[in-house]
C-alpha cells in the first residue's frame, strides 16, 4: 500500500491550492483519512481529518479556509486550500488506515508530503 501526495507548490498569500492524497496497492478498505502539516523547526500537526462516511474535523487554524473531501471509489483524498496565508507554509503529509487485501486489520499509512510555501 502506498499514499501519494500532490498539488502542493508556491502560492501568494490570500490565494488557493489543491492537493490530492491517492492510496494504491492491494486495498480492501480505506478507514480515516487525515492531512498533517510540518512547519520548518515545528512539529508535526493535525490539519484535517474525514471518516468513509464523510465526516469531518479541522484543526482551529484551518477552520473555514480549508475543505477535506474524499471519493471513496479512488480511495482519493483532498483538501481545499482557500485564503492561504504564510503561515500555512509547511510539508503537507497524507496519512490512512488502510486494510490490505487479506488482512483482517487496519495498518497506518503516511505519503512522502507535498511542500506547501506561501510567500509574495
Amino acid at each position: 500500500v502506498q499514499l501519494q501526495a500532490s498539488g502542493g507548490g508556491l502560492v501568494q498569500p490570500g490565494g488557493s491550492l489543491s492537493l490530492s492524497c491517492a492510496a494504491s496497492g492491494s486495498i480492501f478498505a480505506v478507514s480515516g483519512m487525515n492531512w498533517y502539516r510540518q512547519a520548518p523547526g515545528k512539529q508535526r500537526e493535525l490539519v484535517a481529518g474525514i471518516n468513509r462516511w464523510g465526516s469531518t474535523n479541522y484543526a482551529d487554524s484551518a477552520k473555514g479556509r480549508f475543505t477535506i473531501s474524499r471519493d471513496n471509489a479512488k480511495n482519493t483524498m483532498y483538501l481545499q486550500m482557500n485564503s492561504l496565508k504564510p503561515e500555512d507554509t509547511a510539508v503537507y503529509y497524507c496519512n490512512a488506515a488502510v486494510r490490505s487485501s487479506g488482512s483482517f486489520s487496519y495498518n497506518d499509512y503516511w505519503g512522502r508530503g507535498t511542500r506547501v510555501t506561501v510567500s509574495s
